[in-house]
């Protein structure tokens, strides 16, 4: 074992070792369900907005999105960033004080099927019973990719073989999500995203100024991609090649597919639900900022990241291998040629902490949604606190196990896995979100309707290749949200009207001073 791989393995059990202390050392404080799910409605604007950035970009961040770029995507990952960007500052600007201030109204609801359960008045339960069904279907996915960018970091970075870990991953992360909660998982957040934040940004300035410049950088990059097209490259592979010329064909399609990943924000129980748990809703300007400058800058570098480092990593490899397997490495790779071992270790636990900062949070809210609604909601309807709170520990366990089989396959792709989980939760709940807080006239008997067309819309959208037709090729999380918004509205108000109480309460809400 070399000098260098020790100072990294060091840096990286140190890392590990205060993700875990943290856990522990807030698990005194999950004196109820509240707290465990919610912090309390007690997190800070910095804790907020940092945490809510760093659950929601997960290691396709810093491997998936760069890796695009990376295989001459440049079109699409600029495309995708830029749609991200816009859908982060409205979610915050229109979606989080309202969200706050309703769920508090309707029944101070900790989760988002209770919230919805109380909003609709739906005594059956039956809508937050299929949000959490849809919800721990597309965790359990996005959780896979989490684990998937583990491995393949711990494989880059150590050589470990794929399947350890894939262990060692899931060990870490259940063990500060189930001790811990929400305390835990936030503060781990905002340590991971200021992580994330800075290792991106000397990142990509270090390869700008290496490569001479952002005009001298961009045209090695473009004269790159046209060798590649030409095929000047011996040692690039096939699939290599054949994706750098499948990504010069950017159509309209492939821009109107990338740009509406933006309208997953509504709907992103993980990211949302941070706004649930702010303090008070003055403070959500201050969050909101942070956000979008947190979010506008590293999304930019891990494009710029990508791009350039199919000609920066050109110096370092030896052999000079590019194929696609190392697409989603770029910026480990980056890292361990740029920085001494033991700083390249501290950085390269960013990629760690992308994954994980994403698979807590979502196994949290996973856990919440059926320990308090299904659990104490249906089945069990006296449960303690105690009790909700075992069962929620034992769903953690048992979600993250399922996403652990769905990972194993070491070809998986983290940008393939996130985008199908981004688009069943964006598709199903970001209209019923949107439609709850805006429009008063909507239904039970609607956003049911609305929920399941929209979830069927993205299984078999999916499935079909856009050979059938080109209108196939659209990313199904934009047929999935007009869909369920048509739905919605037009089976609300073909149907009954909503009952005096609903509507009372909404009223409420609408006066709620911020």
């Amino acid at each position: 074992m070399s000098g260098a791989m020790i100072q990294q393995i060091i840096a990286f059990v140190l890392y590990l070792g205060v993700m875990i202390f943290v856990g522990v050392k807030f698990m005194k404080k999950n004196r109820s369900s509240e707290d465990f799910f919610l912090g309390g409605r007690k997190m800070g604007p910095w804790t907020t907005a940092l945490s809510a950035e760093a659950s929601d970009m997960s290691g396709w961040l810093l491997m998936g999105l760069p890796g695009l770029a990376y295989l001459g995507g440049m079109k699409e990952a600029f495309w995708t960033a830029l749609g991200l960007g816009i859908g982060t500052y409205l979610s915050w600007l229109i979606v989080a004080k309202r969200l706050r201030k309703c769920t508090i109204v309707y029944g101070n609801a900790i989760t988002i099927p209770e919230f919805l359960n109380n909003r609709f008045n739906d005594k059956k339960r039956i809508l937050g019973t299929v949000t959490v069904l849809f919800n721990i279907l597309f965790f359990t996915i996005y959780v896979a990719s989490g684990f998937v960018a583990c491995a393949k970091l711990f494989n880059s970075v150590f050589g470990l073989e794929y399947h350890v870990g894939l262990v060692l991953g899931l060990i870490v992360i259940l063990a500060y999500t189930i001790t811990g909660g929400y305390f835990a998982v936030c503060t781990t957040d905002f340590i991971q995203g200021t992580l994330m934040f800075v290792a991106l940004l000397l990142t990509g300035v270090i390869m700008l100024v290496t490569l001479g410049g952002p005009s001298a950088a961009l045209a090695k990059v473009s004269e790159f991609g046209e060798k590649a097209m030409r095929g000047d490259f011996n040692a690039m592979s096939e699939k290599m090649q054949a994706a750098f010329t499948a990504n010069q064909n950017f159509s309209v399609t492939s821009a109107i597919s990338a740009i509406v990943w933006g309208l997953g924000y509504f709907g992103m129980p993980h990211f949302i639900i941070r706004f649930m748990g702010i303090r008070s809703n003055r403070e959500i300007r201050v969050s909101r900022r942070i956000a979008v400058v947190w979010v506008l800058v590293a999304l930019s570098v891990a494009v710029i990241v990508g791009a350039l480092g199919s000609v920066y990593l050109q110096q370092y490899l030896n052999p000079p291998v590019l194929n696609t397997f190392a697409a989603e490495t770029v910026f480990s790779e980056t890292l361990k040629a740029m920085f001494p071992p033991f700083i390249a270790g501290i950085f390269l636990c960013a990629i760690l902490a992308a994954a994980m900062s994403t698979a807590d949070s979502q196994l949290l809210v996973a856990s919440s949604s059926f320990s308090q609604d299904i659990f104490k909601g249906i089945i069990n309807k006296k449960a303690t606190d105690k009790q909700v709170l075992n069962v929620s520990r034992i769903t953690v366990l048992v979600v993250a196990l399922i996403a652990f089989v769905i990972s194993l396959d070491q070809n998986s792709s983290i940008f393939s896995l996130v985008s199908y989980a981004w688009a069943g939760f964006g598709g199903t709940l970001g209209p019923i979100i949107l439609l709850a807080l805006f429009w008063r006239r909507t239904t039970n008997a609607g956003a049911v309707a609305g929920f399941i067309c929209a979830g069927i819309t993205v299984l078999v959208w999916n499935k079909i290749p856009a050979t059938v037709h080109p209108i196939f090729g659209v990313y199904e999380i934009l047929p999935a949200f007009i869909i369920n918004l048509v739905v919605t509205v037009g089976v609300s108000l073909c149907g009954k009207k909503q009952d005096p109480e609903v509507q009372a309460k909404f009223d409420e809400y609408k006066s709620m001073a911020d």
